[in-house]
């Protein structure tokens, strides 16, 4: 054979398998674009019902969904189409459809299994009653597969980066474009769902028994983490089920001689020792983690019981979540919608009691009986579903916070808003603190509204600026002044009847400058100190009836981004963020 032959026929070999495997992976791509395209269209009606708690679309659509799912995948997952994923012009599709086709298939196995038997255990009576406790066993089995898809969304979006949505072609834009919901998550927040989720069976006590104590927050006297300690009620898990077992109110929790943990010599210069002699004020310190761990050594010591965590929240929480449910409370015979839960307890409480601890007492009571209500209404896959989603607006908010005593749930919490570490967390050092503590020792909190801003200027700057700002205004009823002593304070914060006193204190970043403070526009001295290698300056405001103040705090923003943690009252939450972008 020629030399020319053997050119010749050696091309038109490499010719025909250039066009076997072209006509291959035409087909194999036509085949996913096919899959893609049901796909799309089985996943359009589930994404609408399940925000709404409804899983029979996806029970009836979820053979087609898996079918639809698997062909996509194998598909894309052949090698000659995998490496097409490099060609110009087709490489952004091809990527594209590979994630979304792997993604789909994996959330179709065991997460919507899981929805599924979620849904089904939740329905009707096997949520629970309030005799039998709130059934949370469903979740704990559902927490591996919530693990897994959270880690599938985090590669999927991983996968999609890079990619642009308005390069695609129709399709394979239309099935991205529908899975844009779950895209949206934030990716920190799906890396601490999986994290959490491995933990859920240890915090639920799966084959065993938990006692957290929930702390019952009351803002009409703020607190830096949010108000006052109200009431304290034991939850119990056991196998899953959560009951309440024990419920105090502040009178039956004494001031201790000495501190329930030893203080530091800057927790004492900064909050004195009430930080650990009273369970009202473990939450001066901004810290929750400490606060925790301070009021878990308290119950200890006045109480006898060791506790394997605990939790906190306040009224605004409770009714947000309670509104999502559906519920209503009902307390000393009285039924209690959630519109009207916070101002029951942040101010009728206290009036229809002349004694402070009969006030502190129909709180705790009041508390419980939220907790009962919730458990009444868990059992309709719709009210959990809204419910979730309040919680987790509650958390993000600042507003519900909690502590493990196992140092494995304690470092999945670790850095997130349920774990609230500003001064302990490994990652919260570049966290700007302004926190408020009332001084009047009343409930005028209730009255007063607090406005938080942040924006950053100087973006071009080496170093932009922080400006944040405070504004307080104070609303009481015209009144006021006849109210009683256990609202208006024992007079020791030096200001007249009806009048309230603030604490404002400005933590800066770790190893940070303090920065600048004017109140109503001009400079204020105040106090300082340091904590945890943060500079602390403290001043004080004092408003009559109708009066209102606002503080301006300048502190640097390294990088042109600002996370500042904040108390939550009655109307602010307890985060901000801000960055040049805004």
């Amino acid at each position: 054979m020629t030399l020319r032959r053997r050119v010749l026929l050696s091309g038109a070999v490499l010719l025909g398998l250039v066009l076997v495997l072209g006509v291959w992976w035409g087909v194999r791509v036509a085949q996913a674009a096919s899959a893609l395209q049901r796909l799309s269209d089985v996943t359009q009606p589930v994404l609408d019902a399940l925000p709404a708690g409804d899983t029979e679309v996806l029970t009836e659509q979820l053979p087609a969904l898996r079918t639809a799912a698997a062909e996509a995948r194998s598909a894309t997952e052949d090698p000659i189409v995998r490496a097409s994923g490099h060609l110009p012009w087709l490489g952004d599709d091809v990527r594209a459809v590979a994630a979304v086709a792997r993604a789909a298939d994996e959330l179709a196995g065991a997460p919507a299994q899981a929805l599924i038997d979620l849904s089904a255990a939740t329905d009707g009576d096997a949520a629970g009653s309030e005799d039998s406790g709130l059934d949370l066993s469903a979740l704990v089995a559902a927490a591996p597969a919530v693990a897994e898809a959270s880690d599938t969304l985090l590669a999927l979006r991983s996968d999609l980066e890079g990619v642009d949505p308005e390069r695609l072609i129709g399709p394979v834009r239309t099935g991205v474009d529908r899975l844009s919901p779950l895209l949206a998550a934030d990716p920190t927040q799906l890396r601490t769902a999986a994290d959490l989720a491995a933990r859920l069976p240890e915090l639920l006590a799966s084959g065993g028994e938990r006692r957290y104590l929930l702390l019952a927050m009351n803002p009409a006297e703020l607190r830096t983490q949010g108000g006052i300690v109200g009431s304290v009620v034991v939850l119990t898990v056991r196998d899953g089920v959560l009951t309440l077992t024990d419920q105090r109110g502040t009178a039956d929790l004494p001031e201790l001689d000495t501190p329930a943990l030893p203080l530091t010599e800057q927790e004492t210069a900064l909050y004195g020792d009430r930080l650990g002699r009273w369970i009202q004020d473990v939450v001066l310190s901004p810290d929750f983690p400490r606060a925790a761990q301070l009021a878990a050594a308290y119950w200890e010591q006045v109480v006898g019981d060791r506790v394997d965590g605990v939790l906190a929240t306040d009224p605004v929480a409770l009714t947000a979540v309670l509104a999502a449910a559906g519920g209503s409370v009902t307390v000393d015979g009285r039924q209690v919608s959630p519109d009207e839960l916070i101002g029951l307890l942040l101010r009728e409480a206290y009036l229809a009691y002349g004694d402070p601890r009969d006030g502190d007492a129909f709180y705790a009571r009041t508390a419980a009986a939220a907790f009962t209500a919730l458990t009444g209404v868990m059992g309709d896959p719709a009210a959990l579903t809204a419910t979730a989603g309040a919680l987790a607006d509650q958390v993000d908010a600042g507003r519900f916070r909690l502590w493990s005593a196992d140092p494995a749930d304690q470092r999945a919490l670790a850095g997130t808003p349920l774990a609230a570490d500003f001064l302990s967390g490994a990652d919260q050092g570049a966290a700007v603190g302004v926190f408020l503590d009332d001084t009047t020792a009343g409930k005028l909190g209730a009255d007063l509204e607090v406005r938080v801003s942040a924006e950053i200027a100087g973006c071009t700057e080496p170093v932009p600026t922080a400006r944040i700002t405070v504004r307080l205004e104070y609303r009481p009823p015209a009144d006021i002044a006849d109210y009683p002593e256990q609202v208006l304070g024992d007079g020791g914060a030096g200001v007249p009847a009806g009048w309230i006193a603030t604490n404002l204190s400005v933590y800066s970043a770790r190893h940070g400058s303090a920065g600048t403070m004017t109140r109503d526009g001009s400079p204020i001295g105040g106090e300082r100190a340091s904590t945890d290698g943060r500079t602390v300056h403290t001043v004080t405001s004092r408003l009559a009836p109708d009066g209102s103040q606002e503080y301006v705090i300048e502190v640097p923003a390294p990088g042109g981004t600002l996370d500042l943690h904040t108390t939550p009252t009655v109307d602010a939450p307890g985060r901000l963020t801000a960055d040049c972008a805004r």
